[in-house]
């Protein structure tokens, strides 16, 4: 039903419209009295042995909703409620901006890819914030993540202090905070994966949590697929050094090799970072050297061309305790977290698993 509504209407929209559209029901069907519990009893089944604990948090499962979907946090409890296990909104800048001019979202359908220029566009961290900080939660509630980023016009120089920004701001309404320093659509950000750079602000960004709140927020990196694999394995040791909690492998990539689109077309679109399925193989070899340089001593978090309940599975096999989607969800709509949990549950059972946490890292 959904690809036919996708064929027939959203792929002949603009992405970035379709998106807002899609984006609106999903909040509207969350917000009537009792339509929440009954798509989620139906979207979001729950599998005791898929429930995992990760950063110290008691997760229904792992698969979350990777950044970039959710900018405002205007709607994480409608996306819990199609079966999320957590939603990670962002990325939110110090202060508010606009971002790239449109257009700046494009599909390659034949990839079931996407290209996104979108550049931070976020109301900024004191708005967000006070939206987080008006949310009831309950039972339902998920897991939020706070994914954190550069203000486009904030100097390179002045990046710590616009990411200590936020971090006051936010961290004490998120469950974890994750710092982006790898998207390609902000000038000057992926020089600050670079380790000498990153040493400092991921210590000012700990610092400021701690100070900000009572307890321990959970504070993850995240990289990109680009990065040389000695840059990988440098960026392990750094958040190993610095006791950080995680690592979230990988963001976009400026590559664009192996794509069925017509070459003409992908010239046109342009500059970009490119998510969905031709990330896959690239987002799976990150991940497993962070698992063989991390020993299993940081949670990793691996998203990129993850599609079906089986590249989840093989994930967390290759050492994920967590997993993230987001292009595949714009593809195949909002029965895809059921189809993924329920694939997981068979794949868990038919392994000899009694639980995830013993299937991850299993074939490191």
């Amino acid at each position: 039903m959904y690809k036919i509504l996708f064929n027939l209407v959203f792929r002949k929209m603009d992405p970035e419209k379709a998106h807002h559209l899609a984006f609106f029901w999903i909040r509207l069907a969350a917000s009537v009295p009792g339509l929440r519990q009954l798509v989620a009893l139906v979207l979001a089944p729950r599998d005791a042995a898929l429930r995992t604990n990760a950063l110290g948090l008691d997760l229904p499962g792992p698969f979350g909703l990777g950044a970039g979907f959710d900018k405002n946090a205007i709607g994480i409890d409608g996306l819990a409620m199609l079966g999320f296990d957590y939603v990670e909104i962002g990325t939110v800048t110090g202060e508010p901006q606009p971002g790239n001019p449109q257009p700046r979202l494009f599909r390659l359908v034949e990839d079931r890819a996407l290209i996104n220029r979108m550049g931070f566009n976020n109301q900024g961290s004191a708005r967000i914030a006070a939206r987080l900080a008006q949310r009831q939660r309950g039972s339902l509630s998920p897991v939020v993540g706070v994914n954190i980023g550069k203000t486009k016009v904030v100097e390179e120089a002045d990046a710590v202090a616009d990411y200590v920004k936020s971090t006051e701001r936010l961290a004490g309404h998120a469950d974890y905070l994750v710092v982006n320093v790898s998207s390609p659509n902000t000038p000057g950000l992926r020089n600050l994966q670079a380790v000498s750079v990153l040493r400092p602000l991921l210590t000012a960004v700990r610092a400021a949590a701690d100070a900000a709140t009572a307890h321990h927020v959970p504070l993850l990196v995240k990289i990109a697929p680009d990065l040389a694999d000695e840059d990988v394995d440098a960026v392990a040791d750094l958040a190993l050094e610095l006791g950080l909690d995680g690592i979230i492998a990988t963001n976009t990539t400026i590559g664009r090799e192996g794509l069925l689109a017509p070459a003409a077309r992908v010239e046109e679109i342009g500059m970009g970072g490119l998510s969905g399925a031709p990330l896959k193989d690239r987002s799976l070899e990150v991940l497993k050297r962070l698992r063989k340089r991390t020993e299993g001593r940081l949670v990793l978090v691996s998203v990129g061309g993850i599609e079906t309940a089986e590249d989840a599975w093989q994930r967390i096999l290759a050492g994920a305790d967590l997993v993230q989607g987001y292009s595949a969800f714009i593809y195949e709509g909002p029965f895809w977290m059921r189809r993924v949990h329920k694939g997981l549950g068979a794949r868990l059972r038919r392994d000899g698993y009694r639980s995830l946490s013993e299937a991850v890292g299993a074939n490191a």
